[in-house]
């Protein structure tokens, strides 16, 4: 998880893409402003990329049978960020995993998802692959096989927050922060010392300092910061232990030495995309994201710390460095 810490600007905190959403400026005097934005900017997402809405952009392709679909530019820009991420990361993170989430009773809201208690089976099924979605820029189309269902959750949050600050930031003209369900961007001229932001391993209050886990304070000057994890959005079904991030080589959740992995990177969608191939790839992640230039912190399972050149060394928060 990441947070920002307590004493900025100005913060709004609120929920939407069924996450939750912190807005922070430095200038407090446009916090409204900038907050109905990105409410705004966040509805425009959802009716675009929602898995879960029967009337959104992405649903449709559903129903489409292999035809090509003319889309909006937003979703086009959704998916061509989703296929960019599958390629960069050599396919774990894949959008045509859809079909396997809804086999692991991930049909739905996350918080319907935990109250389901039907049964599920668990088969071994290798997502269809990326390679056989074709978005054509040109003509503002995507083609989808049939049976194939896309799921944009592994990289839509991110984007979404990297638009959202960019545009935010350019309106405002004043420093902004987008957090969306711990995926970090930020845009336009950052606070003093840059945006300080405690990198966690267990889901806490951002006000609060984690009464477990380990954590790291990070200062941010721009682009992204992205944590992905398997302890967050965990449910029960059947006697299977499960959890939001699936393995497109198996279609079953992600079996990772790894608790959490953070990445800072040029942008939060590509800090998302790594952090998120670091827990599908498993063992030697470190040295991956290393050989990438990624500054990136890692946690075992028994809550062990390994970290890449360029993360800030661990130091003892004066006040959480707000």
């Amino acid at each position: 998880m990441t947070a920002l810490a307590p004493r900025t600007k100005a913060a709004a905190d609120w929920r939407a893409l069924g996450t939750t959403v912190r807005l922070v400026v430095t200038d407090p005097a446009l916090l409204d402003s900038c907050n109905l934005l990105l409410a705004r900017q966040l509805a425009e997402v959802d009716a675009a990329c929602s898995r879960f809405r029967t009337d959104s952009e992405l649903a449709a392709l559903d129903t489409a049978r292999g035809r090509p679909v003319r889309v909006s530019p937003l979703l086009a820009e959704a998916l061509a960020v989703a296929l960019r991420a599958a390629e960069a990361t050599d396919g774990a993170v894949d959008p045509t995993v859809g079909s396997a989430m809804d086999a692991i009773g991930y049909d739905r809201d996350f918080t319907l998802v935990r109250e389901d208690d039907r049964p599920v089976s668990l088969r071994v099924r290798r997502a269809p692959g990326w390679r056989r979605v074709t978005l054509d820029r040109a003509t503002g189309t995507v083609t989808v096989p049939e049976g194939v269902r896309l799921d944009l959750g592994a990289t839509a949050k991110a984007w979404a927050a990297d638009r959202a600050a960019r545009v935010l930031a350019d309106t405002a003209g004043c420093g902004v922060l987008v957090s969306l369900g711990g995926d970090t961007a930020v845009a336009g001229e950052p606070p003093e010392g840059g945006w300080q932001i405690r990198v966690q391993d267990v889901t806490g209050p951002v006000g609060e300092r984690p009464a477990q886990g380990s954590y790291d304070m990070v200062g941010l000057g721009s682009g992204g910061l992205a944590t992905s994890g398997t302890g967050a959005r965990r449910w029960q079904r059947g006697g299977y232990d499960l959890h939001h991030i699936v393995d497109p080589r198996t279609g079953l959740p992600v079996r990772s030495p790894w608790r959490t992995v953070s990445v800072a990177a040029a942008t939060c969608a590509d800090a998302n995309a790594a952090s998120t191939a670091a827990l599908v790839k498993g063992a030697g992640a470190e040295r991956r994201l290393t050989r990438l230039g990624l500054p990136a912190r890692l946690v075992t399972h028994r809550g062990t710390v390994v970290t890449t050149p360029g993360w800030p060394a661990p130091a003892v928060p004066l006040e959480d460095a707000a």
